[in-house]
């Protein structure tokens, strides 16, 4: 139970999970586990990719860039809900509050952008891969990652600011692990309609625009790899693009599913379910998802590995 003197009028309260008080400490740990795994599985990809003249390509200078995203998106939400389980103190700051969600939805937004990007580039490699070295050149790759990532933190701003200056006169307990964008407005005394069509508006320009290219890049990659005259052909074409398409479907299946559709709909413990999916398990496995089936990866995982080990 929070200690009411220690909250200022403008604070919010985290309610995160209920656990019973003889599981707090497994729950903890696993999710501490989580945490460490997720940050040195993308950490190694990170290392790798940067030392590996091997892995000196668009598609892992692209899987390089998803890594970062995902220890930011771990870092954004995990340390404070892993705090929660700790103390149970599960006080936030407006001011902090507001970063998280505003660094939540930009993260996820860049996500959206990045996957089609990589889509793209699967796109020409199988579909055009004679041109593939002129136009994935390293100048092109590094625009169109730094086109993910300012686009990705411009589009939430303006209805991140249209939070911010709402007044929240309802008890201030956000029945989440996380600030999240649905019960924060839910908390609001003042109607928020204009706020939820801007952000559906963007949400969506950004949502259905990189699935829609997302989409169309996949059905132009399958139906070269139909034409591919040998099944070994096929097979070996259609493997170097599981792993995205994996990624691709277990991202958009559930943050489409979360975010679009009103407020009013929104359930608690729905909302909590899924947002650990794609806060805290996708990041950690998407190293797993391209390690798994991506030879060159793992060749470079267990060279960095044996390298370390001998350094300690």
């Amino acid at each position: 139970m929070q200690n009411e003197s220690q909250i200022e009028s403008s604070d919010f309260i985290l309610l995160g999970f209920t656990v019973l008080p003889e599981l707090q400490f497994t729950v903890f740990f696993l999710f501490l586990l989580i945490y460490l795994l997720t940050l040195t599985g993308n950490l190694l990809i990170i290392i790798c990719v940067f030392l590996d003249r091997l892995l000196q390509k668009p598609m892992y200078f692209f899987l390089q860039s998803l890594s970062l995203l995902d220890i930011s998106y771990s870092t954004v939400i995990q340390p404070k809900f892993l705090s929660i389980l700790q103390t149970g103190n599960g006080i936030i700051s407006f001011v902090n509050c507001i970063t998280q969600l505003y660094f939540f939805m930009s993260l996820t937004c860049t996500e959206f952008i990045l996957l089609t990007a990589m889509a793209y580039d699967r796109f020409v490699a199988i579909c055009n891969p004679l041109h593939y070295p002129l136009i994935m050149n390293k100048k092109a790759c590094f625009l169109i990652v730094t086109f993910c990532w300012v686009a990705g933190f411009l589009d939430p701003l303006a209805h991140t600011i249209a939070i911010s200056q709402l007044p929240f006169c309802m008890a201030h307990l956000i029945d989440h692990f996380y600030c999240d964008y649905s019960v924060l407005l839910k908390l609001s005394c003042v109607k928020t309609m204009l706020i939820e069509v801007m952000s559906l508006l963007f949400g969506s320009i950004v949502g259905f625009s990189t699935f829609s290219l997302t989409l169309i890049s996949y059905i132009y990659i399958f139906s070269t790899i139909w034409k591919i005259p040998s099944a070994g052909g096929r097979h070996k074409t259609f493997s170097t693009c599981v792993s995205h398409l994996t990624v691709v479907i277990l991202f958009y299946g559930t943050v489409l599913i979360m975010y679009m559709r009103p407020t009013s709909q929104y359930s608690s413990s729905i909302g909590k379910s899924f947002s650990l999916l794609y806060t805290i398990l996708i990041p950690i496995c998407n190293p797993l998802i391209y390690t798994l089936r991506n030879k060159d990866v793992k060749t470079s995982l267990q060279k960095q590995i044996k390298m370390i080990c001998k350094l300690f």
